[in-house]
């Protein structure tokens, strides 16, 4: 086989992520936050079929103290704590993680055609996400919940958008180092199309930045959906969700702390699995490259 023809077809110039893999098996960083993310994950999805009540069933008085039917006690409102707890996880971990592949999918494109192409296109693009990012993510979260309303899909399509511009940037500073290379110019020469080359000889040689840089954006999902909910923006009661007990029972710790020391515990094991797994990623794939 050619170079050329090693070009059109992929062959020979790909970063093989199996040896960063068989590697991050040995990394405790990734282990560790493997663990933790698979039992917050498992808690969230397996939760609701153990729970021992309903989540807005009322139980008891508010602020019962543990007990056999209660092990954790009741909330603000006389809601099992624990039957909430094992309710509210699924939403947090799904809207965090589409919400990082909703920025993905606008992010990544984006920033492959601004490597590829520069010039205007990617002038434009840049001048685009630095007024993007001189915006508070926060503020424009809530200013758009505020106005709009607190749908799901909503706050999911607003924090999505709100990573776009950082993942514009992250995938168009890995492409262009890639657009640079030989076999590019290689299959530039066979008159592969723009979409031909990118797909072919661009993406697949930043794959593993770029799921790095997925595992960040899920982190940070978390932090914007919880604070969201904390501050009273997000899911509406009785509906179960960790970010909404947290701002729920966060007045009422000295009487009963586990409606809110629980969630946020299980909000920041989460974040911090998922953040040691990329950090761990981040420095395997920076040896490599060394």
């Amino acid at each position: 086989m050619t170079t050329v023809q090693m070009a059109l077809t992929g062959s020979g110039r790909r970063r093989g992520t199996t040896p960063i893999l068989r590697r991050a098996l040995g990394d405790v960083r990734i282990l560790i936050g493997a663990i933790l993310v698979l039992l917050v994950v498992l808690l969230a999805f397996v939760g609701p079929f153990i729970a021992p009540h309903d989540y807005g069933t009322y139980v008891a008085a508010p602020f019962s103290p543990p007990s056999a039917e209660t092990p954790l006690g009741t909330d603000v409102s006389g809601y099992d704590v624990l039957s909430r707890v094992l309710h509210g996880g699924r939403t947090v971990v799904i809207m965090s993680v589409l919400a990082a592949f909703l920025g993905m999918c606008i992010g990544v494109p984006l920033g492959l055609l601004a490597a590829y192409r520069r010039g205007w296109f990617d002038e434009i693009l840049m001048r685009a996400t630095d007024v993007m990012m001189s915006f508070p993510h926060i503020v424009f979260t809530l200013l758009i919940v505020t106005i709009f309303g607190h749908d799901l899909w909503l706050l999911v399509v607003v924090v999505g958008i709100s990573h776009s511009p950082q993942i514009l940037r992250v995938t168009r500073a890995v492409a262009l180092e890639v657009a640079e290379r030989e076999f590019v110019e290689y299959a530039e020469a066979l008159g592969a199309s723009t979409w031909r080359v990118v797909r072919t000889q661009v993406l697949p040689n930043i794959v593993p930045t770029l799921a790095v840089e997925f595992g960040l954006r899920i982190v940070w999902s978390v932090a914007a959906l919880a604070s969201i909910s904390v501050l009273g923006f997000g899911v509406s009661a009785p509906m179960a969700d960790w970010g909404l007990m947290v701002n729920e029972n966060k007045s009422y710790l000295a009487m009963q702390p586990w409606g809110a020391v629980v969630p946020l515990l299980l909000i920041a094991a989460f974040a911090i699995g998922t953040n040691l797994i990329t950090d761990g990623f981040s420095r395997l794939i920076g040896r490599k490259k060394a």
